[in-house]
């Protein structure tokens, strides 16, 4: 009898405890549990970088919310075309979430068009420049690039995308190659160390040839884990990265300002510019790496004191397992000549596009309220990079 007594208790809890999900689900749970759900999984995966997806872990959170909300309403005691209404109710607010969470991550800013006074070119009949699409890259030229390569464009340059490996063939019809934030397969959803090299051996001797032989190099490598995947790549023109986030020590806070009335923004034709117009002042830089020089190197950007490249063991960082070196000294931008080619370095990629972020659209790059020289200074570079500055005399 008291093991009777016992099953029967068990059973009326069983029965209570079904009841009450059952109300708890027709009174609004259904909506809250995919929500509840792609919550909990958004900060996991966001802790725990070895399931990072780049941009934000939208798709594992949702495959998780999908999956548990299917489990807990099809086991639910009553009618299968109420679990169908239910299930399709928490699919819609899921989808409603999606949109909302791909809103939030960074796009071009298709209406950022800054002034050019001069264009250096008719339109169409400037240099080539090829914008390197082949190396899983995080912006390309249709992408968060797309403000790069159409202000490029309104100044004259032929812009086009490269899709290929780097051999002889693809690089013959370019004058500037542009390479940003290359990862390697690897890499190409899951940021976390390791971070190998996103070119192959053949390929850095083929771009390290056609620089010597005269073309004309943009290599820009943001934060973690870019620096480590140019690296190998950088390091056949003497360029070393620390690949972590550059930033102050004490704040963490960026933009950082680079001036050129504290000398952390270097007198250069780049930042001396043609005209009185295209002088620069100031430049913005959003989160990248520092650089050192082995030798020959022109300074642009400087990095002053108090700066630390932080170097986390995950992808993000967090006080507790964060350490850094101190790279007072260090680059963020420099230029130098190789052979008959040029090389332009540069730490931050933001700094060269227009973007909006988060449900408020807010600008970062060279459409942010901090980095109004931002567009002239980009367009100075490629001056630099096509031989156009050649002719300004490097202010003492």
């Amino acid at each position: 009898m008291f093991g009777g007594g016992r099953y029967g208790n068990e059973e009326q809890h069983k029965t209570r405890m079904t009841s009450a999900r059952t109300r708890w689900l027709l009174g609004g749970g259904s909506v809250l549990l995919p929500l509840f759900m792609f919550a909990c999984v958004s900060v996991v995966t966001t802790a725990a970088p070895s399931v990072r997806v780049p941009g934000g872990s939208i798709y594992v959170c949702l495959l998780v919310a999908v999956v548990a909300s299917a489990f807990v309403i099809f086991t639910t005691p009553v009618s299968m075309t109420r679990r169908v209404a239910l299930f399709l109710g928490a699919l819609l607010v899921l989808a409603v979430q999606v949109i909302a969470s791909l809103n939030a991550q960074p796009v071009a800013d298709t209406a950022f068009r800054p002034p050019i006074e001069n264009p250096a070119y008719a339109r169409g009949t400037g240099p080539v420049v090829l914008i390197d699409e082949a190396h899983f890259n995080w912006h390309t030229s249709t992408g968060r690039y797309l403000p790069f390569a159409e202000l490029l464009r309104r100044d004259g340059y032929v812009v086009q995308a490269s899709m290929s490996p780097f051999d002889k063939e693809s690089l013959k019809g370019g004058r500037i190659l542009v390479i940003a934030n290359a990862v390697n397969e690897r890499n190409k959803k899951d940021w976390s160390p390791p971070n190998p090299s996103a070119f192959t051996e053949e390929e850095i001797e083929v771009v390290r040839n056609w620089v010597e032989e005269g073309g004309s190099l943009l290599l820009i490598a943001d934060h973690r884990p870019w620096p480590a995947a140019a690296d190998k790549l950088a390091s056949a023109f003497g360029i070393h990265f620390s690949n972590g986030f550059a930033l102050p020590a004490k704040t963490q806070k960026e933009p950082l300002i680079f001036r050129r009335s504290d000398g952390s923004l270097a007198e250069h034709p780049i930042t001396k510019g043609q005209t009185a117009s295209e002088k620069i002042d100031f430049v913005a830089t959003f989160v990248g790496s520092a650089f050192r020089v082995d030798q020959g190197g022109e300074p642009l950007l400087i990095f002053g004191p108090g700066i630390v490249s932080f170097t986390p063991t995950h992808f993000w960082w967090n006080k507790a397992d964060t350490t850094g070196i101190p790279v007072t000294g260090w680059y963020q931008g420099a230029v130098l000549r190789v052979g008959k080619g040029r090389l332009a370095v540069f730490g931050e990629a933001a700094m060269f596009s227009a973007q909006v972020e988060g449900p408020n659209r807010e600008p970062f790059g060279m459409n942010a309220p901090t980095a109004k020289q931002n567009a002239q200074f980009v367009l100075n570079v490629l001056h630099w990079l096509a031989g156009r500055l050649d002719k300004i005399v490097k202010s003492c």
